[in-house]
């Protein structure tokens, strides 16, 4: 891990994991990347993220000849995190050449309880995220790599490009280029992280379609505009797509006749990352991200999102099942989900 990282000071310090034990490690949630009092799913994921790159260099060093970085996540939110800090745990499940998985929990005190993670004991934590993580070192992955033709489909909007793609130094310098445009994501007081990233969007009726939004967007930790997209920053922006929570809070106002206010939080159950790319050491700054939803039934949704770089390449994909409730389960009493 680098000294100087490319997602810049800020979000170094929000992911920071600590050894206790060799399969111990403690960590701390930072309010700013909340939504209302509960840290952000997608940042929560980085910090799971740098528990392995941490737990292999700490306890697997010569494991393989390279750092062995997560190529697979698969978590479960069992229970609202908080802010503050919090006990890791790591499990060695498979040790392997080319391949390792591991288990992994963040745990906290339960909500009722004023014991901190730092003074209580383990008996009086209880598991808040739950999952494994699969890591590989790039020189082990060897073998067919084959084009599949697949594009994006319907195709983004155009920009100003005359293959109609976007001119982001344009997009950068003006905030619009062809149907692209800066986007002010609503609810920030509430939906504090998304203050992290610098988002631009399709202008109204330029969009595919109702269940596809997308986005191009720009990592700004605490207004670090030197900040890059990295591994770990990449993980968090899987769960951090404005432009559909729009398009939900939409419905919800149009259904309750009150645009005024948050109507819904929309808390992420399970997400899970198929990591396809890496990024390189000195990061990159625009990443675009297409999120598809399918079907929202009975206040639970369903989330495809694809994220590309500058060139189409495709850097990552995920999938997750969230819940649509009120968001006075979030700022309000705490109720099981």
């Amino acid at each position: 891990m680098s000294a100087s990282p490319a997602h810049g000071p800020a979000f170094e310090a929000a992911i920071q994991v600590t050894p206790v034990t060799s399969h111990r490690y403690s960590a701390c949630l930072r309010e700013e990347w909340c939504i209302g009092a509960v840290p952000h799913g997608g940042y929560t994921s980085s910090i799971l993220y740098r528990l392995v790159l941490t737990h292999f260099a700490q306890t697997h060093p010569t494991l393989y000849n390279e750092p062995a970085t997560p190529i697979s996540m698969q978590l479960a939110f069992l229970r609202r995190t908080a802010t503050g800090p919090a006990v890791l745990l790591v499990q060695d499940t498979k040790l392997g050449k080319r391949t390792s998985t591991v288990h992994v929990t963040l745990l906290q005190p339960p909500e009722r309880k004023k014991a901190t993670a730092s003074s209580a004991g383990e008996e009086e934590l209880e598991v808040k995220v739950a999952g494994y993580i699969t890591v590989s070192p790039a020189q082990a992955e060897v073998g067919i790599s084959a084009a599949t033709g697949w594009k994006l489909s319907p195709p983004p909007p155009r920009g100003s490009k005359p293959d109609g793609a976007v001119d982001l130094v344009a997009l950068s310098a003006t905030g619009r280029d062809g149907a692209w445009m800066r986007l002010n994501a609503a609810f920030l007081t509430f939906r504090r992280a998304t203050k992290q990233t610098e988002f631009f969007g399709p202008e109204l009726g330029a969009a595919p379609g109702r269940m596809i939004t997308e986005q191009w967007a720009r990592f700004r930790p605490e207004g670090d505009v030197t900040a890059r997209w990295t591994n770990e920053a990449l993980v968090y922006l899987t769960d951090m797509f404005p432009t559909a929570l729009a398009g939900f809070d939409e419905a919800a106002a149009q259904a309750s006749g009150d645009r005024a206010q948050v109507q819904n939080w929309y808390p992420t159950v399970t997400l899970n990352i198929d990591l396809k790319r890496r990024l390189p050491a000195e990061g990159v700054e625009w990443l675009y991200s297409r999120v598809h939803s399918k079907l929202v039934q009975d206040g639970r949704t369903d989330l495809d999102v694809t994220l590309v770089n500058e060139r189409g390449e495709v850097v990552a994909l995920s999938t997750q099942v969230g819940l649509v409730v009120s968001a006075s389960r979030n700022i309000g009493t705490r109720q099981k989900l």
